[in-house]
């Protein structure tokens, strides 16, 4: 049996230019605060201002744009927690196709509106008892419909790791090399994107994967040189990093260029989506934050060193925002 097909950084380079003038190409934010805190220079990459409210517009419309037009008929399903969701929604729309997103039922509400809204129909599943991936085949097969894996596929990661692109280009330009690249990771398709352009134009910088505590699966993974699983699906305030484990491509990449990870708290995390409005004028969700998370709370030494931390998404109840909020509030009182 061959091995799969890997992206590489050239086909990093081929998404940049397929997304350019449809994707946002968001801001390398510095705080002055966040530096004074760290001790090294850090800049935040804000894919809460991407289209869709998170980086995964990105990977979404490579994929989907590629199809060939006897693919295009019967439009395309998903299954995501709601950013993939979005994403996919609206490249769909934009390629004149119809959608499926196939969402657990305690996703946040914003998210499913925001997916209907996009232009997709959303079908419920209970994630503890059902599994999204038998009803998302059963649908496509139905329909005739494309599916579009959340992660674990060619183009999904070519996409995602157009942010990677746009950040070592960003710092670049500012005469800086980053000595160390943060990711949100959950299925692994942003970090090991992030890790093709990172590696390929600073070989020497450290990209470190982001998790919730708890769910922690590519740190386990790392140390152990195999894909750990969670023992759990649900628990933590981050729903959009709660995949199972490591996704099989994303985990060749991510092993051999990456290799090392972090956590942070829910505690933590409520902290650093109040830094992020207070400080950057930014609404980041609790899965978005984590990586900020970990840097505020010290679980890296960044004295004296450039790093980037990457803002995966922005789309978050009302309600939880709030919590997140009073809690950071509290917590100063």
């Amino acid at each position: 049996m061959t091995e799969p097909l890997l992206p590489n950084f050239d086909d990093v380079v081929s998404a940049a230019d397929r997304l350019h003038g449809v994707a946002v190409r968001t801001p390398l934010l510095n705080s002055p605060r966040l530096d004074a805190l760290t001790g090294g220079r850090v800049f935040l990459k804000a894919e809460p201002l991407q289209r869709t409210g998170s980086f995964k517009f990105r990977g979404a419309y490579n994929r989907i744009s590629r199809l060939p037009e006897s693919q295009k008929i019967g439009g395309v399903v998903a299954c995501s927690s709601g950013n993939h969701a979005q994403g996919v929604a609206a490249a769909a729309t934009l390629m004149g196709m119809p959608s499926v997103i196939v969402m657990p039922k305690d996703a946040p509400a914003m998210k499913k509106a925001r997916t209907i809204a996009f232009g997709a129909e959303v079908v419920e599943y209970d994630r503890e008892t059902e599994d999204r991936d038998a009803i998302a085949n059963a649908i496509a097969a139905k329909r005739g419909a494309v599916f579009v894996p959340p992660y674990d596929d060619f183009y999904i990661i070519a996409g995602q790791g157009t942010v990677g692109l746009e950040i070592v280009r960003d710092l670049s330009g500012r005469d800086l090399a980053p000595d160390v690249v943060i990711s949100n990771a959950s299925g692994g398709g942003l970090v090991s994107g992030i890790a093709l352009a990172v590696k390929e134009m600073f070989p020497d910088a450290r990209v470190l994967t982001a998790e919730p505590a708890g769910f922690d699966d590519h740190a386990r993974s790392f140390r152990s040189g195999g894909r750990e699983r969670n023992n759990r699906v649900s628990g933590s305030i981050c729903d959009a990093l709660l995949a199972s484990t490591p996704g099989q491509l994303t985990f060749q990449i991510s092993s051999q260029l990456a290799g090392e990870g972090v956590s942070a708290t829910d505690e933590e995390v409520m902290r650093a989506v109040a830094f992020a409005f207070e400080e950057l004028k930014l609404v980041v969700e609790p899965g978005g934050a984590v990586a900020l998370a970990a840097v505020l709370a010290g679980k890296l030494d960044l004295t004296g060193k450039v790093a980037a931390v990457v803002l995966s998404g922005g789309n978050v109840d009302a309600a939880m925002f709030e919590r997140c909020l009073d809690f950071a509030a509290g917590q100063r009182a």
